[in-house]
């Protein structure tokens, strides 16, 4: 695959949801480019949700707000001392914009950028570089495992969906002394809020963003919505900027900075009076079904309130039979009221399942058995 070379200028000026900037794959060497500065970006920056729970909606942040969270970002990965970036996450989005765009300037190294999944991944000459991920990348770079070990140290930043199975499987791989994994948890509406780093076994607690606090007292070990305060919130066209925002996160607060992320309240269902968390289903599934991809479902149900289906997209010339899907449901501890075979699951550019799944023809739904 070939990089258009690109001058920052070809990359700023068009702004990020540009075509020429989203929809080509292309390389900047901001190594070599005289450093920006927040006057490089707009005065105001719009961004929008990406429609995963309900109607795309348009969010402004100021740009001096957006660079210094790019400068957040860069401290961020700056441990394993990158001395490029790698990036697969769409500029349009938030988190494309600083990951793909403003962290490599900030950083001042050379960055790649591509938007598809397939082909060979560029020559960095072997060193310490940083790739920007999206949940599929971690399959990439298991794919190019003769690539990742000739680097020197591999740094992830992750900002998706879930973290997939995957993830500690390249860990296990390169083993802690060559690969560092960063995770960012936040929003549109929200930008980074909170972050949490580690090279090897579980993940730590998450910790708010420097800038952030919650927005009001919390409890240690009382379950709330995440709610919080800061001075990069974004606003509607014609709206003040909010003094907090609460999100479908449901979090258990540690201490006055840390907590434990406890599920995404659309994600979160009873089931017969058990309560299940479908990310973290999805995860056990994903690890017991060798599938292209898969997705838990909310449904309403007459009987006992609240059910999941799943749905289910087969590799090529797979079936359904050739799934042990008694075994995964008994590890599941749940069977799914139903089961629909898709040709594909829509997720955003982030990994994130969209509002409304890719509906099935009546001859791919089959009861879940």
């Amino acid at each position: 695959m070939g990089y258009a070379e690109l001058t920052p200028a070809q990359v700023l000026a068009p702004g990020f949801a540009a075509p020429e900037v989203t929809g080509r794959a292309w390389r900047v060497r901001w190594d070599r480019a005289r450093p920006i500065g927040a006057a490089a970006l707009p005065a105001v920056v719009d961004f929008h949700t990406s429609g995963t729970t309900g109607p795309r909606q348009r969010w402004r942040r100021l740009g001096p707000k957006v660079w210094a969270e790019a400068g957040m970002l860069a401290e961020l990965v700056a441990p394993g001392r990158p001395d490029a970036v790698i990036s697969f996450v769409p500029p349009v989005h938030l988190f494309g914009a600083l990951t793909t765009v403003l962290v490599p300037a900030r950083l001042g190294v050379p960055a790649w950028y591509r938007e598809s999944f397939f082909g060979e991944l560029p020559d960095v000459g072997g060193g310490r570089p940083v790739v920007m991920a999206t949940p599929w990348i971690f399959e990439l770079l298991l794919r190019h495992l003769d690539w990742v070990r000739g680097l020197e140290h591999l740094t992830v930043l992750y900002g998706g969906a879930m973290l997939p199975a995957t993830a500690g499987d390249l860990l296990r791989e390169l083993g802690p002394e060559r690969v560092l994994l960063v995770e960012v948890l936040g929003s549109t509406e929200a930008g980074g809020i909170a972050t949490r780093s580690w090279r090897e076994g579980e993940p730590p607690d998450w910790q708010l963003f420097p800038d952030v606090d919650f927005a009001g007292p919390v409890t240690a070990g009382v379950e709330v919505p995440l709610a919080v305060t800061g001075p990069r919130l974004a606003f509607r066209p014609g709206e003040p900027v909010p003094g907090s925002w609460t999100g479908d996160d449901r979090v258990v607060p540690l201490g006055p900075r840390t907590f434990r992320h406890a599920g995404r309240a659309g994600r979160l269902v009873k089931v017969n009076g058990r309560r299940i968390n479908l990310d973290d289903a999805e995860h056990t599934l994903r690890a017991l079904l060798d599938c292209a991809d898969l997705a838990l479902v909310p449904v309403a149900d007459p009987k006992i309130g609240e059910h999941v289906e799943l749905h289910l997209a087969l590799r090529p010339g797979a079936e359904v039979a050739d799934l042990d899907l008694a075994a995964a449901f008994a590890r599941l501890g749940v069977r799914p009221r139903k089961l629909h075979v898709v040709p594909r699951i829509a997720r955003s550019a982030l990994g994130k399942l969209r509002h409304v799944p890719t509906p099935p023809t009546p001859d791919e739904e089959v009861a879940a058995r």
